[in-house]
């Protein structure tokens, strides 16, 4: 069977990206395999590339006997053997060549698909070792095209994918578009259409930018300790200075706040609060709570929970829009906050049923109550003093609806229900 192999090669190798001896032995395994279903599945039938010729050689290796009975599969006479190789002894192992041509037009046909199997084999080993080094790392690419909504990005010698899950929220992106992305996963499965997985919603992809912004962060001399994001929306990144002399926050931040400018315009608008870490949770869940200021915090450390009291003007700047200022915090610091007006009861929690059935009637839901609560709003007194405005954020929640919601709060809260 000889092949005109040396161009098909190089063309592979220069356009895959492959090593050259890697595509070398997948040819050879594959004339192996169609040798041996000609001449029989031995193990002593070996197929080799000879550069000089172009082709691919089979031979059968065979040990040199005297005998008279032997076995033509594994053994060939001394005679014949040194027609071969005059020098040869008894007992040598000598590789008699086969008549490749004899593997017919199904061999050849069967080869070239274990040929072009092998390679996709081969093109996916070189790419997960190239890019697995970079799991947890940024790279930067174009959109080449899309599957449905998920963007296929041309890494080079290799595409990515980066699900519709894994992009900003109201990110628009377009064929052509230069992206960067965090590197989620490489896989080598046959199973996986695509072998590396991008993300730009993954905490670390905030801290990798940070790394490229911020040299402080890169040597280590300012550590993030912890990041909790809303993809697109908001961020908060708690934060801590290895050197006294160095201002964590400042140093994120940037002079007139060009550093954390180029992170929220690479995350499309996504905000940035910066906040210093603290080993206390107190300490740590108050900073982290900016900016709102607490003036008082009621700590359970069994149940991991703490009550955070602000003033009334505070409340809501606590809470933040749709509850996201109080839920970013409990993320960050890994704690259950509950955020309360000063001088308000607790009368409204989910573990308390009797006190959102005094609230919920036929017009409000209890599962609107709920979501209230755990968006900041704990007692009677802090939805009695919301805005209408404030309340018609939450998904479900109309003017009519949020309008009396506050006046059956202040109702029941001055007992008239």
């Amino acid at each position: 069977m000889v092949l005109n192999l040396s161009k098909v090669i190089e063309l592979i190798v220069k356009e895959k990206g492959l090593r050259r001896e890697d595509l070398v032995r997948v040819v050879e395994e594959a004339v192996q395999n169609a040798a041996k279903k000609v001449f029989g599945d031995y193990d002593n039938i070996e197929a080799h590339y000879n550069s000089e010729l172009d082709e691919v050689e089979v031979f059968q290796f065979k040990v040199v006997t005297d005998q008279d009975d032997f076995d033509p599969n594994f053994e060939i006479p001394l005679k014949k053997a040194r027609e071969l190789d005059p020098s040869c002894q008894i007992g040598d192992e000598l590789g008699e060549k086969l008549d490749a041509s004899k593997l017919g037009r199904i061999a050849a046909q069967s080869a070239k698909q274990v040929i072009v199997q092998k390679v996709k084999e081969v093109e996916r080993d070189a790419i997960y070792n190239e890019f697995i080094g970079y799991k947890g790392e940024i790279v930067s690419g174009f959109v080449h095209r899309f599957d449905r909504r998920d963007a296929i990005v041309s890494l080079g010698k290799a595409e990515a994918v980066l699900e519709e899950k894994e992009q900003i929220p109201g990110e628009v992106l377009r064929r052509g578009d230069r992206v960067q992305a965090l590197v989620l996963d490489v896989t080598k499965s046959p199973k996986s259409q695509h072998l590396i997985k991008l993300s730009r919603t993954h905490p670390r992809f905030l801290h990798k930018l940070y790394e490229m912004e911020v040299p402080e962060v890169a040597e280590g001399v300012v550590e993030i300790v912890a990041i909790a994001r809303e993809p697109g929306v908001r961020a908060k990144i708690a934060v801590r200075s290895h050197d006294p002399k160095v201002d964590p926050v400042g140093t994120c931040v940037g002079v007139r706040g060009a550093r954390v400018q180029n992170v929220i315009q690479e995350l499309k608008g996504e905000r940035q609060d910066i906040v210093v870490w603290a080993e206390d949770p107190v300490h740590f869940v108050c900073n982290a709570l900016a900016p709102a200021r607490a003036q008082k915090v009621i700590v359970d450390k069994a149940g991991k929970s703490m009550d955070v009291v602000v003033a009334e003007d505070q409340l809501s700047l606590a809470i933040g829009r749709k509850g996201q200022n109080v839920r970013l915090v409990a993320k960050l610091t890994g704690w259950k906050i509950d955020v309360r007006s000063e001088g308000s009861e607790v009368v409204v929690s989910s573990e308390d049923k009797k006190s959102i059935e005094r609230l919920a009637d036929g017009e409000i839901d209890h599962s609107v109550v709920e979501v209230l609560m755990d968006a900041g709003y704990k007692t009677l007194d802090d939805l009695a003093k919301a805005k209408e405005e404030d309340l018609i954020e939450f998904e479900g929640i109309d003017e009519a609806l949020a309008k009396k919601i506050i006046e059956r709060a202040s109702a029941v809260g001055a007992g008239e229900a």
